[in-house]
């Protein structure tokens, strides 16, 4: 699968801002997709995941009620919306596809085999 990531960008606190992640070469129904982040000297960290059906979702405790994802199954997109951004979401975002139809584990980040080059978000304070 190829992944095309964008929508990243700089921010005061308390705005939002959506990412979208463009997917291509595969049937994805059977694909989890999902969004990670990294800063650099700290561990790639789950932010959320999805199945193509949008039936199946998962948040990390950090983004929980405030980030949402979804996916456009149409466009063969997965976007991230987020909503009330805080400096600490400050990171180069990532998206990712795991080949998961049961939807297990999805937030441990060996499971995905295609990765998506990452697009920064600065959140001012």
């Amino acid at each position: 699968v190829q992944l095309q990531a964008s929508g990243g960008g700089v921010v005061q606190a308390g705005e939002s801002l959506r990412l979208s992640c463009a997917a291509s070469g595969r049937a994805l129904s059977r694909y989890v997709m999902a969004w990670f982040r990294l800063v650099p000297g700290k561990e790639r960290e789950f932010v959320a995941a999805i199945d193509w059906s949008g039936d199946r979702t998962s948040y990390s405790d950090s983004v929980k009620g405030r980030f949402s994802i979804s996916s456009d199954n149409a466009k063969n997109t997965v976007a991230l919306q987020m909503n009330s951004l805080k400096p600490e979401d400050t990171a180069v975002y990532y998206c990712a596809a795991d080949l998961n139809p049961l939807f297990r584990a999805v937030q441990y980040g060996k499971k995905y085999s295609d990765w998506g080059q990452g697009t920064l978000v600065t959140v001012s304070s």
